[in-house]
């Protein structure tokens, strides 16, 4: 268990998570669009994991939220947090690795994230705009990806990211 192990998100992990990632990523990520998309809508739970360490404690956690591209249901990943003191341990990138596996599992066909391309590149994402879909609202362009998580998913599918119905 040297990296912790990963475990679905229980529900006494989500004041852990929330202050891991207000830790993260600052007050001013609650301005961002993505955030947008997620106001009023649960996120998607059997895909929400953390790593725990042998203490139980909390390390890292991923979740995705239920988007639509048109009307074409999409997830959306993020946020991805991780202790500040245990990154560069490899559990960020175990957990999107496996995250994205249990999608593919639960039949989900198309993942968007804005993130760093370096880091999402070697998962199959690509950058959405040049494949005609369009978040609302202020966003890096460089940061906007998607990645077909079914062969032929993202063909035909064009337009305006939206929040999923509560």
């Amino acid at each position: 268990m040297t990296n912790g192990t990963i475990v679905r998100e229980r529900p006494e992990d989500g004041p852990v998570i929330d202050e891991l990632v207000a830790r993260s990523f600052g007050p001013e990520r609650t301005r961002k669009t993505v955030y947008r998309l997620r106001e009023g809508v649960p996120p998607v739970p059997e895909l929400c994991f953390v790593v725990v360490g042998e203490d139980d404690a909390v390390h890292a956690a991923i979740r995705y939220w239920p988007v639509l591209i048109e009307a074409t249901p999409a997830i959306l990943l993020g946020p991805l947090a991780v202790q500040p003191e245990m990154r560069g341990q490899g559990m960020g990138r175990r957990l999107v690795q496996h995250s994205l596996d249990a999608a593919r599992g639960h039949g989900h066909r198309i993942c968007l994230v804005v993130g760093d391309p370096r880091y999402y590149r070697p998962y199959g994402f690509q950058l959405a705009n040049p494949l005609g879909l369009i978040l609302p609202g202020p966003v890096d362009p460089r940061r906007f990806q998607a990645a077909a998580l079914v062969p032929g998913a993202l063909q035909g599918v064009r337009g305006w990211v939206k929040r999923a119905a509560a």
